[in-house]
């Protein structure tokens, strides 16, 4: 669900496949049929965006059944925690919690904190009390019954029933049930919300911790997961340590009192953190210099991609980066982020062959219609070649957190240089430039230890002396062998502390290629798996409350007594000897603070929290809202959309209309093809795979196409207020109109990976959507919007431009059905 794994991840699809084969019963939630629902032994239509809605319906059918776990419940969740009688739900204010402000369109999450919460929680062990999270939680998803789910999502109630009662019968002690997402779960204004929903489900099957359970976070390149481990993200620094705030105050230690009370893993940022200053800064990073912590910068607000355009637009942005990406076609609304290109001074694009982002100035759509001219573009664009993966070796780390190492197969040719060349020369550079300034805030670029070995004939830094400075070392120079042994007193230097170990005794375990039928089934022993080489997160909850198996069929970690340690098929998640029976002193922090029946460790109760009291900024529960842009009213709520999302409010970003049939009465949704590659820069020059897939196309349904007079093949115009694309038109049945709310609803679906660059082109999907975030992690809308959709192709030169104007201000004929 919120996935085509057969075509966006089909390694992995290969062992569903086999577990399919194995007698596993595999479904899959879409709204296309596709390749994945070709191979699953269900398919369930469902309306773009109400992907939450659907997994409410899920556990409310638990919880009204019964069919929760109830042991794995009482023992690892916040079940039984008692709520603050200030909290107010969904259910009594419309469709927003308590604590929402209309004036600055944010929440105070004050009320949503436990009773008592000042001094030990209150608990209900038989999940009765009326403000109890268990009871909390069955009122919130009380109206989401099967009747909700088919008026919402256009499931009909039969196949709904189907799904329930297949995910109750392969969930409990004897068997479990996982659920893969992708993309299609994150892109929504309601992103957090959908995989806090899936959190929630399978806590209560019992299916988080256990073989076969869970939920998987499927990424869609070799290294996506390592980018947020060692981060791309502004808010975050190595080992999802979070970015000192300007309001965290200027010492570590006034830092750290925000970030954790010591109560869980956490409690030992103290030391990650500063191993981390250790790494970056060396002999500077001491106790009399608070370990460098002033050195770090600070954030201010949000920093996202997003904003970081708006700021372009502004002008308070300059220079711009890009590294294989392409955000000319990539990022939603590509419209406005082509424009915010314009204002810059200079753009660094680093890449194969020149993209579309690298030759906006002088072939963008905007130049045909006239909304920008080249001689008026001012940006310096400098295009540097860049080296292929095969021509540089280094770590993936990919989906299940595995750090895999891949070797150069070829050097790269001419003046192409891999990534880590480019960086590691640009650092020289800029610290040369900066060497003699006694300006304070070029003290941290000064400081930066930077002493890479050279190797080969381009003189790249070794890739597996970076390795090595991430896994970290003693002061000794010795290597450091788990995170466990990182020290707060400066005595130990880790790059990321969820890596620390993957060097262990100076050996690559990244590079680890046992084969699979000469080791155990969960392969230890290939590659290396964050953190520890941990398999599987939260294990001890493979267990019941006395350390012993739910059952013998699927037993994990459990605990011996003979030798007092936790053993089985991994490493246990939580420190070896604690027993069962461990209850922690008064005073303890850390891994101490945790009981020997606390199961999830991140967590400063070591509890799952089926409510959250803290941390999101939409609310404790999962709620569902109409996407921002919906042709049908909230079936559920007054509240039509996420009140807490974050709009773009600019001209560049206009809205389409709201839910009235109006000039936009089709829901859009854009996805990936196996044959192209993301903008398609890599694959859309390649001519077997345009011959697979020739030009960008537009899915239909039959009923759509003959509401629209649109034929087979034919030529589509598709609209939004943002921009207008053309498509060839694909009819057919694996699109489906859907009863919602007592009304048709068709959707249109847009592959997203054609530009205007290479031997196959097209026009960009994301120059018709707009920016809608997340509140909590600032991911875009591009699920679930609406457009309009005509026969034949779309006018050219100022027209164009002129058309999405006109049509915004439109009803036209027929916008509904």
């Amino acid at each position: 669900m919120g996935s085509n794994m057969a075509e966006n991840h089909p390694v992995g699809f290969g062992w569903v496949v086999e577990a399919q084969r194995r007698g596993a019963t595999v479904i899959h939630v879409d709204p296309r049929f596709t390749r994945t629902s070709a191979l699953a032994d269900l398919h369930v239509p469902i309306r773009a965006g109400t992907d939450l809605a659907f997994l409410g319906g899920l556990i409310n059918y638990v919880l009204r059944n019964g069919r929760e776990f109830r042991e794995y419940v009482q023992a690892y969740s916040n079940a039984a925690s008692i709520v603050s009688a200030d909290f107010v739900d969904t259910e009594d204010l419309n469709g927003v919690f308590s604590g929402w402000n209309d004036e600055t369109g944010v929440y105070d999450p004050s009320s949503w904190s436990y009773a008592d919460a000042a001094t030990t929680p209150r608990k209900d062990p038989t999940l009765e009390d009326p403000q109890c999270v268990f009871q909390v939680l069955k009122r919130h998803f009380q109206r989401y019954h099967a009747e909700m789910v088919a008026e919402t999502c256009g499931v009909p109630e039969a196949l709904f029933t189907r799904v329930a009662e297949a995910l109750c019968d392969n969930s409990g002690r004897e068997r479990t049930g996982a659920f893969c997402y992708a993309v299609a779960w994150t892109h929504h204004a309601v992103g957090v919300q959908n995989i806090r929903a899936a959190s929630i489900l399978q806590t209560l099957l019992g299916n988080i911790g256990r073989p076969g359970g869970g939920i998987l976070a499927l990424r869609g390149h070799a290294s996506i997961q390592g980018s947020t481990d060692i981060p791309t993200l502004f808010d975050l620094l190595p080992g999802y340590i979070p970015m000192p705030h300007v309001d965290h105050g200027s010492s570590l230690e006034e830092y750290l009192a925000h970030l954790s009370d010591g109560k869980d893993s956490r409690g030992e940022l103290r030391a990650y953190m500063i191993s981390l200053l250790v790494a970056w800064f060396g002999d500077d990073a001491s106790a009399e210099t608070d370990f460098g912590f002033d050195l770090l910068p600070r954030l201010s607000g949000d920093h996202s991609s997003y904003q970081s355009i708006v700021a372009m637009l502004e002008g308070t942005v300059h220079g711009f980066f890009v590294l294989g990406e392409n955000p000319a076609v990539g990022s939603a609304n590509a419209g406005m982020h082509r424009k915010a290109l314009a204002k810059l001074d200079w753009l660094v694009v680093r890449d194969l062959q020149e993209t579309e982002t690298a030759s906006f100035w002088y072939d963008a759509p905007e130049i045909d219609t006239g909304e920008l001219r080249t001689e008026d573009i001012a940006t310096e664009v400098f295009l540097l070649p860049a080296a292929a993966h095969t021509e540089k070796s280094g770590s993936f780390t990919q989906t299940q957190r595995l750090l895999q190492w891949h070797d150069q197969a070829v050097e790269p040719l001419e003046d192409c240089r891999s990534d880590l060349w480019f960086f590691h020369r640009l650092g020289m550079a800029v610290r040369a430039r900066l060497a003699s300034s006694t300006l304070a805030r070029d003290r941290p670029v000064q400081l930066l230890t930077w002493d890479y070995p050279l190797i080969g004939a381009h003189q790249d830094p070794d890739p597996e002396a970076v390795l090595a400075e991430i896994n970290g070392r003693h002061s000794t120079g010795r290597p450091l062998s788990s995170y466990e042994e990182l020290r707060a007193d400066g005595s130990t230097a880790c790059g990321c502390w969820i890596y620390c170990g993957v060097f262990a005794d100076g050996v690559n375990q990244a590079r680890r290629r046992q084969p699979g039928l000469s080791q155990s089934w969960v392969a230890p022993q290939w590659g290396w798996s964050w953190p520890a080489n941990r398999r599987l997160l939260y294990n001890r909850a493979s267990a019941d409350p006395a350390g012993q198996a739910w059952s013998s069929r699927k037993r994990y970690v459990w605990w011996d007594e003979a030798t007092q340690r936790w053993i089985g098929e991994d490493e246990p998640d939580f420190p070896a000897t604690t027993a069962p029976s461990y209850q922690p002193p008064a005073g303890a922090h850390g891994p101490a603070s945790i009981s020997g029946t606390d199961a999830f460790i991140m967590q400063a109760d070591g509890k799952a929290w089926l409510f959250a009291p803290t941390g999101l900024a939409d609310g404790p529960l999962p709620t569902h809202y109409e996407p921002h842009e919906s042709p049908v009213a909230n079936p559920v709520y007054r509240r039509q959309q996420n009140p807490a999302s974050r709009r773009i409010n600019r001209r560049e970003n206009p809205d389409n209309h709201s839910p009235d049939g109006g000039a936009f009465p089709f829901v859009l949704t854009t996805y990936r093809l196996t044959e192209h590659h993301t903008t398609g820069a890599m694959s859309r020059t390649v001519n077997r795979l345009n011959a697979l897939q020739p030009e960008l196309f537009c899915e239909v349904s039959p009923a759509l196409a003959q509401f629209r007079a649109l034929t087979q093949l034919g030529w589509a115009t598709i609209i939004t207020s943002r921009g207008v694309i053309e498509a060839r038109v694909l009819v057919t049945a694996r699109l489906q109109t859907l009863r919602v709310a007592g009304q048709d609803v068709h959707q249109v679906g847009v592959p997203w990976h054609w530009g205007w660059r290479g031997t196959s082109t097209g026009d960009v999907a994301n120059d018709l959507l707009g920016l809608d975030l997340d509140p909590n992690v600032h991911i875009q809308d591009t699920k679930s919007q609406t457009c309009d959709i005509m026969a034949g192709r779309r006018p050219r030169g100022p027209a164009r431009a002129q058309l999405v104007l006109d049509h915004a201000r439109t009803k036209p004929e027929g916008g509904s059905s």
